[in-house]
């Protein structure tokens, strides 16, 4: 085996690594954004059980209800903001995980056609070998 057909195939290792770490980084960025969305869920419906109530009310239980919508409110927007830049990481993430794929198929690439170049060139050195006159035979005497 050539020494270009070994330093490629050490490059396809490191490339399968590389895609192997963005699919992690993308996964977890995905499962940060799946987290924060059902917090997000959460908290809409404690938000919506506290609207709910039926019967009466005294003003103490009426001021503790409305403060905490409020506070459940201020966190639901509070989510939202880091929903949005979990959305951002995770397709940001998704781009590099396609990125180093597309580099892991090129290198692969790269060494099916350094195999094949080095196995026709050890083709042509046995082809050009056994094509060549014993010694001795020529017209030597």
């Amino acid at each position: 085996m050539s020494s270009v057909v070994r330093r490629r195939e050490r490059i396809a290792r490191v490339r399968r690594v590389e895609h192997v770490l963005a699919s992690g980084a993308a996964a977890a960025a995905d499962a940060q954004l799946q987290t924060l969305e059902v917090s997000a869920a959460r908290v809409l419906e404690l938000r919506l059980s506290l609207t709910t109530g039926v019967g009466s009310l005294t003003s103490q239980t009426l001021a503790a209800q409305g403060e905490l919508a409020h506070r459940l409110d201020l966190a639901r927007f509070g989510l939202a903001d880091a929903i949005a830049g979990a959305r951002a990481t995770a397709a940001s993430k998704a781009a590099e995980r396609v990125e180093a794929r597309i580099r892991q198929e090129s290198a692969e690439r790269l060494v099916e056609r350094a195999t094949k170049a080095a196995d026709i060139l050890v083709e042509r050195r046995v082809a050009s070998a056994n094509h060549r006159p014993p010694r001795g035979w020529g017209g030597e005497a």
